[in-house]
């Protein structure tokens, strides 16, 4: 009997011991989740892309003649002052319409280099609701991403950027002058352009053209990926072509 009842002791142990090594087996055949195998955060590497397009390309275009001698970004007159260009140097005045061109690049150079700090911002509220998506989408998907969520607001905040500008460059008073000699050239249709409008948008755009510049470069040049996490998120990309 006291044989029987020693046994009996022993066999929850040996069941223990047993359960401990089925365990320690079971643990060893699951691979461990280290930082190695986690997925990279995607939003954080598209917000870097879009920093980086700003930071590159973006500073590019405060230059004199950033806008001015680039030819992607360049503005030029929309349809309502080309006749008032055209009717300019045909009177002789090309030196004036020369003039009022230049004068709108320049106020767009002077705004980008003062509002550059509310792209950033922008960029850095964003919330990428399906950045996988946006990340396996086509070559500026991020810089569109960007362009459609923010450029209501960036609107407003950077249209008096622009405002202070084409007063700064004398834009105003020059444009001023054209407009009224156009408007006293007998039988023709009077004018009276909204040129903080217009050079506020044509500046947005040609700021998100930039953009998108370095997004398709990072997409594209593995050596434009000059950080870790750019290097894991669209290593990403790169399996998925």
């Amino acid at each position: 009997m006291k044989k029987i009842l020693i046994s009996l002791l022993f066999v929850p142990m040996i069941c223990f011991a047993q359960f401990k090594d089925l365990k320690k087996l079971a643990e060893s055949k699951i691979p461990k989740i280290t930082k190695q195998n986690t997925l990279p955060d995607i939003s954080a590497g598209l917000r870097e892309a879009l920093n980086n397009g700003i930071t590159k390309q973006v500073s590019k275009l405060t230059a004199e003649d950033g806008f001015y001698k680039n030819d992607l970004v360049k503005i030029v007159l929309p349809a309502e002052l080309q006749k008032v260009d055209k009717t300019l140097r045909n009177l002789g005045m090309s030196n004036l319409a020369d003039q009022g061109l230049v004068v709108l690049n320049r106020a767009a150079e002077d705004a980008v280099k003062e509002a550059t700090p509310i792209f950033v911002d922008a960029v850095k509220k964003i919330n990428f609701t399906d950045a996988k998506t946006i990340l396996m989408g086509n070559e500026k998907a991020a810089t569109t991403y960007l362009e459609t969520s923010t450029s209501t607001a960036l609107y407003e905040k950077f249209s008096p950027v622009i405002a202070n500008s084409l007063n700064k460059v004398n834009a105003d008073k020059i444009w001023s002058q054209i407009i009224a000699k156009y408007n006293s050239i007998p039988m023709v249709n009077k004018v009276n352009p909204d040129l903080k409008d217009y050079v506020t948008k044509e500046s947005m755009k040609g700021v998100f053209t930039m953009i998108a510049i370095e997004e398709k470069d990072i997409r594209i040049n593995i050596k434009s990926r000059t950080s870790s996490l750019l290097q894991s998120v669209f290593s990403m990309q790169d399996k998925n072509k």
